[in-house]
């Protein structure tokens, strides 16, 4: 299932992965990101039954969908025969080094947030982005 030279089941299945694997994180560190970003789970569970409360687990699947199809991408370009899991997973690794964790650091130290909510968020897209290459790397672009 291939377009433009991206296998989009390999995008799909990342995404999905991702996307997943979100809802696992964060229920393991559910209190202590509750405490870092300054909420409560009544006030969690408030918003998501308001209209709309369902909307970040939208964007947060979308956000996976383009993230995984971007990967793609990159590891698409380091030619043929270089697709594979391990390629997949150094791909990932470095979007995260260069892009992801940079990007928290910087916003997160400017709001003033604490250094756990950096731990948790950075985690957490460390092992998307490990686990979305190596199911692109697998599966093939």
């Amino acid at each position: 299932m291939t377009f433009a030279g991206i296998n989009y089941l390999a995008v799909l299945s990342a995404a999905v992965a991702g996307w997943a694997f979100g809802a696992i994180w964060y229920m393991a560190f559910a209190n202590s990101w509750m405490a870092a970003v300054g909420t409560t789970r009544e006030k969690i569970e408030h918003a998501n039954q308001q209209p709309g409360g369902y909307l970040p687990f939208v964007f947060a699947f979308i956000a996976c969908v383009i993230m995984a199809w971007v990967l793609a991408g990159i590891i698409g370009h380091l030619g043929p025969g270089q697709v594979t899991l391990r390629n997949g997973v150094i791909s990932g690794l470095f979007c995260w080094l260069g892009f992801v964790i940079t990007t928290l650091l910087v916003n997160n130290s400017f709001a003033m947030r604490p250094r756990i909510l950096l731990v948790i968020d950075g985690g957490y897209w460390l092992l998307v982005l490990a686990l979305m290459g190596a199911i692109i790397g697998a599966i093939g672009v």
